[in-house]
């Protein structure tokens, strides 16, 4: 089977031949390095792409926004299209991680007189049809799907998290912000879902690890109903939306679902709260989303093996079967992650994974 038929089976809930893999992000050279992979090698897409099908990874990602606008001094970084000050820091392995480092709007003056997002950039359409033509010339041995920025995530970082905050006592004026970014999402949704993508990945993060930026009735009243419209605009078109979302979600969990959210990622298993658990949640809530994570980045940067591979198997055991679960980090693969957990997180999948599931408890 295919990835991109192994990948949509289980977003229907559906079991295909083995559980699909997958990971937000990959910032780790060593590991690379152990695939073959030369990580400072040219090749852009193709090179990541052979790297994922090296480790059996279905679900990869192209990257249609975020794109820089305005580049600093040397070392500086650079400002994305979204108000974003990024930089690029490098690991003692030579792993480069592009790093948030404030925002670039004081005020909402400062973005008013920012040029507004373009969801018809030929840019972006671009990246997803090259994404989309590498994995035809692997013979679709990995899925791409493209990457967005979508609401709240992007919002507060292109203000900071102070600004961002004082914004939110003036209703027209964040209700403004959100607004241009819900139009720009959902359009860019339906361009890329009316040239043949068949999922699209949200960045839009919503909470940290004690809770949400905001209180929920602010969700409700500016997100989600962006979201909604944005999952059936998608729908319509015979696309999936895979949310990608940090934190503790427990207070906005079934306003995701009621929103048409196909699929969440990573529902990380480090939050404080712990009613913020996969299992929990898939008891409650697995008839009507599909779950993409969670073993703990910390446990694989420092865990024993044998835990590693304890939950692993947990979670295969307790979440695919019937589908509706994509087997991925609780967060993302970074230069913290050490090989052989690595190794002991994807050889469970390996071994454990094929359908029908069958996992000693």
């Amino acid at each position: 089977m295919k990835a991109p038929e192994r990948v949509l089976k289980v977003i229907n809930h559906e079991e295909p031949d083995r559980v699909p893999a997958f990971e937000s992000a990959f910032t780790n050279n060593t590991i690379m390095r152990h695939y073959g992979i030369d990580p400072k090698g040219a090749g852009g897409y193709k090179l990541s792409y052979e790297f994922f099908r090296k480790v059996g990874i279905d679900l990869v990602l192209s990257f249609v926004s975020l794109f820089p606008r305005e580049f600093l001094k040397k070392k500086e970084g650079f400002i994305d299209e979204y108000g974003r000050h990024m930089k690029f820091e490098l690991y003692k392995d030579g792993t480069q991680i592009l790093a948030y480092h404030g925002g670039h709007f004081k005020s909402f003056e400062d973005y008013e007189s920012w040029e507004q997002l373009d969801p018809n950039l030929k840019a972006r359409l671009n990246q997803f049809l090259v994404g989309r033509k590498v994995q035809k010339d692997m013979d679709n041995e990995v899925f791409s799907i493209p990457a967005t920025g979508s609401l709240m995530e992007c919002t507060w970082e292109g203000f900071g998290i102070e600004a961002f905050s004082r914004l939110l006592s003036r209703h027209k004026e964040i209700k403004k912000v959100f607004d241009d970014r819900g139009k720009f999402t959902l359009e860019l949704v339906k361009i890329l879902a009316e040239n043949d993508a068949q999922m699209v990945l949200l960045w839009d993060d919503y909470g940290f690890k004690n809770g949400l930026f905001m209180r929920p009735s602010l969700y409700q009243k500016y997100i989600f109903p962006w979201i909604k419209r944005i999952c059936e605009a998608a729908h319509k078109r015979d696309c999936k939306i895979l949310l990608h979302s940090d934190g503790d979600l427990t207070e906005i969990f079934e306003d995701i679902i009621k929103c048409g959210v196909d699929a969440i990622n990573p529902v990380e298993s480090t939050t404080a709260n712990p009613e913020y658990d996969i299992f929990k949640l898939n008891e409650k809530y697995g008839d009507k989303i599909t779950f993409a994570g969670n073993l703990s980045p910390v446990m694989l940067a420092m865990g024993e093996i044998s835990e590693i591979e304890m939950y692993a198997k947990r979670l295969i055991r307790e979440l695919a079967p019937g589908g509706g679960y994509i087997f991925s980090s609780g967060h993302s693969i970074n230069p913290a992650v050490t090989i052989d957990r690595f190794e002991a997180m994807q050889n469970i999948r390996r071994k454990y994974g094929n359908y029908p599931i069958n996992i000693p408890d």
